[in-house]
């Protein structure tokens, strides 16, 4: 990196910091252009940040930008447990975006707290979790990128470290890791299982890339896109099937990379995510539709069949 001007060990985030603005990555027919600061907002609560102050990041030989995206609305029961999972990675090419939805709670509290070892907050009203996602992402200046939700967070110090190890940025569109699923209270309730090879055709069942575990290049949304704000549970998993037909490169990783707590929008709602699951299956005619129809009939008879046994 050049002119490196600010070096903290303390945090992942403020060992390799520049004063110099480096170049967005652009590519041609792009779907959207991306920038270091949102656009002025008369309803924007606050924003904050390294940025704010002048200080930028970019990749390194051997050492790619990781950009880590966390939406929050109302979240300060776990989110200082997030941010401390990401500020604590032993990984030293860390950007971290947090994007606020105007909460009114302590979040923001915390948020200043951490305000100088984070590139770039916003605290300003948003139109749900898609459109803050998206938002990060036009913020975004690594080679891949990855969400957190406010109680989710690292698995452990290393788990970047081991996420980033003999990957290529320049062929490698997604790098996919093992999640711990906890309880509320942070008990484990399982372990996604190791599958050596992806193979597209489990998207057909299910979201087989957990997105806490899943590591997205910036060149695959410059090449298919922003998320679908019209998607409530579902729009990561509509955002991998825009690229079914064509699908490509995935690293799989036998790395635990992060804790997915059961307390989000879509917990306990299993039949609303399953429609919406049928609905972007057919929107983007992954497979024939009395296939289609067929595996959502499969689905929900496993579904009503567990719920007998429990």
């Amino acid at each position: 990196m050049t002119s490196t001007t600010y070096f903290d060990e303390r945090y992942s985030t403020t060992r390799l910091l520049s004063n110099i603005k480096p170049t967005p990555y652009t590519q041609l027919d792009e779907e959207f252009e991306s920038a270091f600061f949102l656009q002025k907002n008369e309803a924007r609560i606050a924003e904050g940040g390294l940025r704010t102050s002048g200080y930028y990041k970019q990749s390194s030989p051997g050492k790619p930008l990781l950009t880590i995206i966390t939406a929050v609305f109302n979240g300060d029961k776990y989110l200082e447990e997030t941010i401390l999972s990401v500020l604590n990675q032993t990984y030293d090419n860390v950007e971290f975006i947090i994007i606020d939805g105007g909460s009114t709670d302590g979040s923001l509290d915390i948020i200043r707290k951490y305000e100088h070892a984070i590139d770039y907050w916003v605290s300003e009203k948003d139109a749900g979790i898609s459109d803050a996602f998206n938002k990060g992402v036009t913020l975004a200046s690594g080679d891949y990128i990855n969400f957190q939700g406010d109680g989710d967070g690292f698995y452990a110090e290393d788990s970047l470290s081991q996420i980033v190890s003999n990957v290529n940025p320049n062929s490698d569109m997604f790098i996919s890791a093992r999640i711990q699923r906890i309880t509320e209270d942070g008990d484990e309730l399982y372990l996604s299982s190791f599958m050596p090879t992806f193979h597209k055709q489990s998207l057909l069942f299910r979201m087989s890339m957990p997105h806490q575990g899943l590591f997205t290049s910036i060149k695959y949304f410059k090449g298919y896109g922003l998320f679908d704000v019209n998607n409530t549970y579902c729009m990561d998993y509509e955002h991998l099937l825009r690229a079914y037909h064509e699908f490509p490169n995935v690293v799989m990783k036998n790395v635990i990379a992060a804790k997915w707590r059961a307390d989000g929008l879509g917990n306990g709602r299993d039949l609303d995510i399953y429609k919406e699951y049928h609905k972007i299956k057919v929107d983007n005619k992954v497979a024939a539709y009395p296939v289609l129809t067929g595996i959502k009939f499969w689905i929900l008879f496993k579904y009503y069949i567990k719920k007998i046994i429990k």
